[in-house]
């Protein structure tokens, strides 16, 4: 079955996800505690449009005490230390839930729609992909073209291919055609689908950054069992991969007024060939989430994961970040008068690939990590670095 879309093009739902296809990957699982991860890997949800996602997460925080959304289309679930106590400080759990797409910019009189990227991809990845655009009516199936090698000649071989170079066709055989299907502006992912792997490893598109979204909420399904002493409220931010001043999360930490928050997000697992270790680090899948340090984490809550991490032994690995991180911390740590950041990070292989790679028992790990550091947390919790 096709993904259903609501009367705004571009607008996914979430109940319409490939019931089958979920359902095959679902019963290869071992048990059913990363069933919303599989649902939200297929949902598509590029940056701008990821209602499709969001809503499916907003719909799973059923243990939550309050459920919202705001204008920029970040999603919010909060626990309160009492059902009935509101007040205090607060802190933040962020994972981003869109992820990198493309978006038609043009669509000529043979029916052919050129397309633009939404997000940073490595451009070889396009060619020979099939893709799922977020159409007028539906979920509309298509493949990236490019011209046969036997047509080129030795020149246009060793070229490498641009975006602007390629087209997305969708079988239709005229402008007309393709315009009721789709137009300017609708927005689509790759269509690749969720691989289970020996060892609990999972490679899918879009694991950059549904890992996020779903271990904040995991996270605070975890403490709605054992409650904290603060407030805690999951987000799942929007157009992280696109936003250069913020986005989503900016606009959340700054409207929630934390007290504290962690970002959830990825990070290149540096165990793979040809990765230079001296450059990037060391970083292994598999060998537990990763704490950043640097000028965007906050040295008081990096030391406070680092200590539960070592409490609960839950294993850790330590990222530098000398400069930015290049995730919501950035946006979060600088939002109103400052908020006291921390980053912790899944490894991932592959990363803005159609066939990312993450081990599900770093996930795991990352979620009892923040629900543990949530629980040390308490109202006079001094966060300024002394």
């Amino acid at each position: 079955m096709r993904p259903n879309l609501s009367e705004t093009p571009g607008q996914c739902e979430p109940r319409a996800l490939d019931a089958s296809r979920s359902a095959f990957y679902l019963a290869t699982m071992p048990d059913d505690s990363h069933a919303l991860l599989i649902r939200l890997l297929d949902a598509p949800g590029p940056s701008g449009f990821e209602r499709a996602p969001a809503r499916l997460w907003r719909e799973a925080a059923t243990f939550a005490d309050d459920v919202t959304a705001d204008v920029n289309g970040n999603s919010l679930a909060t626990v309160f230390p009492a059902p009935d106590e509101r007040d205090g400080p607060r802190l933040m759990f962020a994972g981003h839930i869109d992820e990198i797409g493309v978006m038609i910019v043009h669509i000529d009189d043979e029916g052919f729609c050129w397309f633009d990227v939404i997000g940073g991809w490595d451009p070889q990845v396009f060619v020979g992909q099939r893709v799922t655009l977020l159409g007028r009516d539906g979920a509309v199936p298509g493949v990236i073209g490019k011209q046969a090698i036997h047509l080129m000649d030795q020149a246009a071989r060793d070229k490498l291919s641009k975006p602007y170079e390629l087209w997305i066709d969708i079988g239709a055989a005229s402008r007309e055609e393709a315009e009721r299907l789709v137009s300017v502006g609708s927005a689509g992912v790759l269509g690749s689908s969720v691989l289970r792997l020996p060892g609990q490893r999972l490679a899918s598109r879009s694991l950059d950054n549904r890992i996020g979204a779903y271990v904040v909420l995991e996270a605070l399904r975890l403490l709605a069992a054992d409650r904290p002493s603060v407030a805690v409220t999951a987000v799942a931010t929007t157009q992280e991969e696109i936003a250069y001043t913020g986005g989503g999360a900016r606009t959340s930490a700054t409207a929630l007024m934390v007290q504290a928050a962690v970002v959830v997000d990825v990070t290149h697992a540096t165990d793979s060939p040809k990765i230079e270790k001296k450059r990037h680090g060391e970083v292994k899948l598999g060998a537990g989430p990763v704490l950043s340090r640097g000028a965007a984490v906050n040295e008081v809550v990096f030391e406070m994961l680092r200590r539960v991490a070592e409490t609960e032994k839950i294993p850790v690995q330590v990222q530098a970040a000398a400069r930015s991180t290049g995730t919501d911390a950035d946006a979060i740590f600088t939002a109103h008068r400052g908020v006291a950041t921390g980053l912790v990070s899944v490894p991932l292989r592959y990363m803005h690939s159609p066939s990312e790679l993450a081990s599900l028992e770093d996930v795991t790990h990352a979620a009892r990590l923040l629900a543990a550091f949530a629980r040390r947390v308490e109202t006079g919790t001094d966060f300024v670095p002394r």
